[in-house]
């Protein structure tokens, strides 16, 4: 098969990887281990205590894949393989996806959860994405919430970066990789910058911060619809990615990317977790995404996982609201230990709020708000 040939026919060909949904599921029970390794002191434990606190890279799953998902129609038009959706429908589906469950969670959350309510602030703050910004805004059961943050702003992003490459198509178009790989590289200055802001807020947890766990995704995607490469090559040797993908857990696991818990990494510790997260993200999605072999991959295929992977965003919307109120429920002092019980029992309850913020709110406002015109199946951002 000619490389004109295969590149025309994998945009369509792999439309939905349901792998993908399956991978989402994996992401969110990562987030919701670290958030409970924390609260119930497992975090702290000399050896494990790294392996746990550092489940949180698993946000950069979830970042890389809004930027596999969301950059391949523009890395694919950029080839001449159809059109990116039009700017008033991609910000329609953004809206109807992430925003109905979204404000329906923080608002109940904030009126019924103990201690979650604040004044004005927290309120406007949390409804609208802006909690990085302002202090003190990151409330009981929603400070998990500070990744939508910068998510949002991806969103906002997505369409100036696509503007400012327009150039960069047809025969330009192999440039691409480079210009987003050096964008990457030099966003992970972006902890070493001198910006002023309040007692509180740290400009390293914006947008540029994590940019390249965004780009990781935004490379798959530009490679997903080029000619077949070296790293489709490797992309196809699980045994290898998979290495990869542990050995870069594994030193985020050491004091190179910073102390556990909740205290301030340096800038070049930070940096480093950044390039790491970056490197676990894209060794774990390659395979799924650039191996043309026809395989399955059973265990995220299964219904099991799919169906996780549907609900993911409500599991992660409602988990540590869940986990606040088991403590009491159960008797448990938080920081005291007993996560293999909390774990088990936060996942249970979770999973049915989330099957229930799926079906009574996600799905019905994105049929009713999402663009009429139907669209391509694919998993969606966190």
């Amino acid at each position: 098969m000619s490389t004109q040939t295969r590149s025309a026919s994998v945009v369509p060909l792999r439309g939905f990887v349901p792998s993908l949904e399956g991978m989402r599921a994996v992401a969110c029970i990562g987030i919701v281990v670290t958030h409970v390794a924390f609260q119930t002191g497992g975090a702290t434990s000399p050896i494990l205590g790294h392996v746990w606190g550092r489940f949180d890279l698993t946000v950069a799953i979830f970042f890389s894949l809004s930027g596999f998902l969301l950059w391949r129609p523009h890395a694919a038009a950029a080839r001449g393989h159809g059109t990116a959706q039009p700017l008033g429908r991609y910000f329609r589906s953004r809206f109807a996806r992430i925003l109905p469950g979204y404000w329906v969670g923080v608002v109940l959350i904030l009126l019924f959860l103990p201690d979650a309510g604040g004044d004005y602030r927290v309120w406007l703050a949390n409804l609208s994405f802006t909690q990085v910004f302002v202090p003190l805004t990151l409330t009981q059961g929603l400070t998990q919430m500070w990744s939508l943050s910068v998510e949002i702003a991806f969103y906002l992003l997505l369409p100036v970066f696509a503007w400012l490459m327009v150039r960069l198509r047809g025969a330009a178009a192999a440039r691409r990789i480079p210009v987003i790989l050096g964008a990457a590289v030099l966003t992970l200055s972006w902890a070493f910058v001198p910006v002023s802001t309040p007692d509180g807020i740290h400009h390293d947890n914006w947008l540029p911060g994590y940019f390249p766990w965004f780009a990781a995704g935004m490379l798959l995607a530009e490679i997903s619809v080029g000619p077949t490469t070296w790293v489709h090559r490797l992309a196809r040797r699980r045994r290898v990615m998979a290495s990869i993908a542990v050995a870069a857990f594994a030193l985020s696991a050491t004091p190179l990317a910073g102390p556990q818990g909740l205290v301030r990494p340096a800038a070049w510790q930070f940096e480093i977790k950044i390039l790491l997260g970056a490197i676990l993200a894209f060794a774990m999605l390659a395979p799924l995404i650039l191996a043309e072999d026809g395989s399955r991959h059973r265990f995220l295929e299964h219904p099991v996982m799919l169906t996780l992977g549907r609900w993911s965003y409500g599991l992660f919307i409602w988990h540590l609201a869940v986990l606040a109120v088991v403590f009491p429920v159960f008797g448990i002092i938080p920081f005291s230990g007993g996560m293999w019980f909390v774990l088990p029992v936060t996942l249970a309850l979770s999973i049915p709020v989330a099957a229930a913020s799926y079906a009574l709110v996600e799905d019905p406002a994105r049929r009713r708000f999402g663009p009429r015109k139907k669209a391509v199946r694919a998993s969606v951002s966190p």
